[in-house]
């Protein structure tokens, strides 16, 4: 039987390395639990999420890039890896103690720049090895980011433990309390049952699992060897060229391509952090339900990645994009009116399938924009916009819950901001250097 492909072995590692950092999507299944259980709003809850991801695609994506792009993939996805499992291992051991703020701490910060340096290093790794289909192969590993959640919400919330006490968190909530728990009814339920130590629980053996499984996939990532590219193909735009960062921060193309990562994201990176929380607003499921369903609709987001990824090698990055966001918006103001569960998880799915496509396409933008040769560090500056709207979406959405506004009413003005956004794309010219660089037609 002929060998793997050596490229093919490093693909496979990069996206179970994707695979773990992704669950970082599964917040919303925690999200009710941990209300009831220490008795904070759904703001203070959600600042855990929002501080991971700016984390992730602020911090952790621009000093993973630039260690990248000197030392080498495998180092920077060990200690990515590293810090995103210990992370989630104190925030298990120490937030029934030291409270919101130590979840922040070692969940949002600590875990969210590691997860940043593990999410940009295959990105980078496999542009490279695959310059004659960045976007179909760095949409798959990318999709595996997707799927990650997707599996964590179909283990964590059969759980019977956590199960039960998310049942009764719902219970609670549904109570007439308003999206808070008061703070007597919070100490009752810690002194008298599992509870949110269960929560906990599952925040250390997720972390001791990430760190068992992850290591050794991030041990496989490195670079192909010189001169490359050229001997893999002679199509591949991009790949005998690079402007450095300080070159492509001055680049009008850089703002641009930063505006439509961010327009892209907003809608999914809302949904995605409080998921059962809006569909309980939209719909008459109770939260119980919804946690299963979501993680089935959440595959679309990962599904989005390769599939928008590998339409973008047919027919452009710029064309792409402007069809993601005229198709979110579009779903968005349809969503305005839904009430039935069916079609709302539906919508819900259109949104993260162009969500997770903005992921799976963007490497290859960046690439056919600025190069390869300073990829790692120049797709991490780019991905700031994710954590911008990491940061700006879930706690929009928290802030507008706790004062009593649902999410229905939110959706026209998104769904707005998004059709006005396809004139971004439009916008975006490739710089002369990559153009001249671009194979011939």
């Amino acid at each position: 039987m002929q060998a793997l492909p050596e490229r093919w072995i490093i693909a496979i590692a990069g996206s179970v390395v994707m695979l773990l950092i992704g669950t970082v999507y599964s917040w919303a299944i925690f999200a009710e639990p941990l209300v009831v259980g220490f008795g904070w709003d759904l703001t203070t809850t959600t600042w855990a999420y929002s501080v991971a991801n700016f984390s992730l695609a602020t911090v952790g994506v621009v000093v993973g890039g630039f260690w990248l792009d000197r030392k080498g993939p495998r180092r920077v996805a060990m200690t990515g890896i590293a810090l995103w499992g210990v992370g989630n291992v104190l925030a298990g051991f120490g937030t029934t103690r030291f409270g919101a703020p130590w979840l922040y701490l070692t969940y949002g910060l600590i875990g969210g720049i590691g997860a940043g340096m593990a999410y940009v290093t295959p990105l980078a790794v496999v542009s490279k090895w695959f310059p004659e289909r960045r976007g179909l192969v760095g949409g798959l590993v990318v999709g595996s980011f997707g799927l990650g959640a997707f599996v964590y919400n179909q283990l964590i919330p059969r759980l019977p433990a956590f199960h039960a006490f998310s049942a009764h968190a719902a219970e609670v909530l549904a109570a007439g309390l308003a999206g808070q728990t008061p703070p007597a009814l919070a100490r009752h339920i810690l002194a008298n049952g599992p509870g949110v130590h269960t929560v906990m629980q599952i925040f250390i053996a997720s972390g001791l699992a990430f760190l068992v499984i992850g290591l050794p996939a991030a041990s496989i990532l490195r670079n192909p060897p010189a001169g490359y590219a050229s001997r893999t193909s002679s199509k591949c735009s991009g790949a005998g060229y690079g402007y450095s960062p300080a070159s492509v921060v001055r680049m009008p193309q850089f703002y641009l391509l930063w505006l439509q990562l961010f327009a892209n994201v907003i809608a999914g990176i809302t949904i995605i952090s409080n998921a059962v929380v809006i569909l309980a607003d939209l719909t008459s499921l109770a939260p119980a339900q919804i946690a299963p369903l979501f993680g089935v609709v959440s595959i679309f987001n990962a599904v989005g990645r390769f599939f928008w990824g590998g339409i973008s090698d047919r027919i452009g990055c710029q064309r792409t994009f402007a069809a993601m966001f005229a198709v979110q918006a579009v779903t968005l103001f349809w969503l305005c009116g839904v009430h039935a569960p069916a079609p709302a998880l539906a919508g819900f799915a259109i949104v993260l399938l162009c969500c997770g496509g903005g992921f799976g396409t963007m490497p290859s933008y960046s690439a056919q924009c600025f190069g390869t040769r300073y990829m790692g560090l120049n797709y991490g500056l780019v991905l700031t916009a994710w954590g911008a709207a990491g940061l700006l979406g879930p706690m929009l959405v928290a802030r507008a819950k706790d004062f009593g506004v649902t999410f229905a009413a939110l959706m026209p003005a998104i769904a707005c901001a998004l059709m006005a956004s396809v004139i971004l794309p439009i916008l975006t010219r490739r710089p002369a250097q990559a153009v001249r660089s671009a194979p011939a037609t």
